[in-house]
């Protein structure tokens, strides 16, 4: 089957703008129907969840129709709702750390986000528990599993790593990671924001523990998703207020829940789910992608034999930022910087500078990249 991009572009009003946007990594273009649940959501009769009203109905259906759908996404058990991936993470930090001593270890690795690394660090610092950090080659990108394996020992507690790199579009090979970590009776805290845009998801066979995502990041409303087994959840207490429920998942959720985020993320998963054929095109805009800027002599470092289709480049003789601006003067969205996965990017020799991030997504097509492309050579 074909994937037909121009149908798939005509359900994106900011497209009209005329930008290529590549800057998808960060935040995806919302399709029409997303907007339409969004608005629909607000402005239907709702209330507080319950089963004494239409409106309280309504908000009880939202919410319901908002975890089966994400649960079925992901193929996971039990699904929790937070205002991003990172406050969900810092909150999960925080509850499984509670019963960390001195002298248990996490691990984390240079390449994921800050979001999965900042939060265990400072969880292990409050613990007195000691970090474990794992690298990847800077040469191929690539972070082998034995670079996390060595590390493991039976005080390890968490094993903190992402599914994609934000920065490179690696993969690293999780479920393998997991299947040792779990050998020494360590939870697996998978990132997989980067992932979920990208790749038909699969937590239980990535042996994750726990899996966090962002609606935002896959042509959804700004939210994060936490997925876990619920037989796990049951197991843990976070802080909470004293009327609030207790039961799984609603113990882990702070405050009211937003109905109409909750009806856009559903939206966008069927949206998700109509893209047949989505990761074999993304795929092959990449090699083109890559093959035109290895033609004009740019520097490419996602280089990965397993990847997203994400490039990070940068262009000799000028900065990132520089590179980021001129390319946007031309209606090309491509930003640079480290984009939060800092450890990542330093490891790299570039800073705190990072480099220039080109993105694609459901809705690039061939015209996008040959602008880019285009634009890239008019700075030599």
């Amino acid at each position: 089957m074909v994937y037909d991009v121009a149908a798939v572009r005509a359900h994106f009003p900011s497209l009209r703008e005329g930008a290529a946007h590549f800057d998808g990594p960060g935040g995806a273009q919302v399709p029409d129907v997303v907007a339409d649940a969004v608005r629909e959501t607000l402005t239907s009769a709702i209330s507080n969840r319950g089963g004494v009203t239409a409106s309280e109905r309504r908000a009880e259906e939202v919410v319901q129709t908002a975890r089966r759908t994400m649960a079925e996404f992901l193929n996971a058990g039990s699904i929790v709702f937070g205002r991003s991936m990172t406050q969900l993470t810092y909150d999960f930090a925080r509850t499984l750390s509670k019963n960390w001593r001195p002298g248990d270890e996490v691990v984390v690795t240079r390449m994921d986000h800050d979001a999965n690394i900042r939060p265990w660090v400072q969880a292990a610092e409050a613990a007195r528990a000691t970090v474990r950090w794992a690298s990847f080659d800077r040469t191929t990108g690539e972070l082998p599993v034995e670079s996390v394996t060595k590390l493991l020992s039976d005080r390890t507690r968490v094993v903190a790593i992402t599914a994609a790199s934000n920065l490179l579009g690696t993969r690293p090979d999780v479920a393998e990671i997991a299947r040792a970590a779990h050998e020494m009776a360590a939870f697996v805290y998978v990132d997989g924001v980067h992932y979920t845009p990208h790749v038909p998801v699969d937590v239980e066979a990535l042996d994750a523990d726990f899996f966090v995502c962002s609606p935002y990041k896959f042509l959804g409303p700004h939210l994060g998703v936490l997925a876990a087994a619920p037989e796990l959840l049951e197991t843990l207490r976070p802080d909470k207020l004293l009327p609030s429920s207790n039961a799984v998942p609603e113990r882990f959720e702070l405050g009211t829940l937003p109905y109409e985020l909750l009806a856009g993320t559903t939206a966008a998963v069927e949206f998700m789910r109509s893209l047949d054929g989505l990761e074999e095109y993304e795929l092959g805009l990449r090699e083109k992608l890559e093959t035109g800027l290895r033609d004009l002599g740019v520097r490419i470092y996602s280089k990965a034999s397993s990847r997203t289709p994400t490039v990070l480049f940068s262009v000799d003789g000028l900065e990132p930022a520089e590179v980021y601006r001129r390319l946007g003067a031309e209606g090309v969205n491509a930003p640079a910087g480290h984009f939060y996965a800092l450890e990542c990017s330093r490891w790299l020799g570039l800073g705190d500078k990072g480099a220039v991030r080109a993105g694609i997504g459901p809705y690039t097509d061939e015209s996008d990249v040959d602008r880019l492309l285009a634009a890239v050579a008019r700075l030599r």
